[in-house]
């Protein structure tokens, strides 16, 4: 799939290099969506321009709304990467078929795992020389997504700021209110997550409804 994609794009085309990278996204890291999301992020924003940061935050909203958080973030990123950069003449077309790239992609080297690596898994579910390592997988994946976490407060903090500027362009004291009223709600007052969710983005929707919470 991948050989076809080159032959038909190109190897540096953006089709054929999201094919690549969501083979290597999915691969290469351990922890479930939030410790691939950093990786995500990082390339298809900085490394290839496929988004932007305020999109890339829509689409975790829009993982977090929906089942499947990290294939609904990677399919949102091929899809914003294939309308912006539009491999077919029609936009439209070239989204969905790059959202289709990146879905693909991103579960085949799943697939394979479980095929040939399954029975070994299960041999080893006991094994405490294994015990060691995967508690430092553990330990990684809680910094990679707390890295995750302070990469997002940046951007909905300061959502005007310039790379390399990252504290100028204005503070948005709104979005950090909510914030600490989610924080305190969920921490002080053990609310469930999803009412605390809905509360956030109906105070947003009223504050951008209101004029004083301007659209990223």
């Amino acid at each position: 799939m991948l050989a076809t994609l080159a032959l038909a794009f190109g190897w540096y085309g953006d089709a054929t290099q999201m094919g690549w990278f969501f083979t290597q996204a999915a691969l290469v890291t351990f922890g479930g969506a939030y410790a691939v999301l950093p990786f995500v992020i990082e390339t298809a924003v900085e490394t290839y321009g496929w988004a932007t940061a305020p999109q890339m935050i829509d689409g975790l909203a829009l993982g977090e709304t929906t089942p499947g958080p990290l294939i609904m973030f990677v399919a949102f990123v091929g899809f914003v990467g294939g309308w912006t950069r539009p491999v077919f003449a029609d936009a439209f077309a070239s989204a969905a078929f790059c959202a289709s790239v990146a879905t693909f992609f991103t579960f085949l080297p799943s697939f394979l795992f479980i095929l040939a690596g399954g029975p070994l898994v299960e041999r080893t579910r006991d094994d405490l020389k294994l015990m060691a390592p995967l508690t430092a997988i553990t330990a990684a994946v809680v910094g990679v997504i707390a890295n995750l976490m302070v990469f997002f407060a940046l951007h909905v903090f300061w959502p005007h700021a310039a790379e390399g500027q990252r504290f100028a362009g204005g503070f948005d004291a709104a979005s950090f209110a909510i914030a600490v009223a989610c924080a305190a709600a969920l921490v002080s007052k053990k609310l469930d997550v999803i009412p605390v969710i809905a509360a956030s983005g109906a105070a947003g929707l009223a504050l951008w409804a209101m004029g004083l919470q301007p659209a990223l």
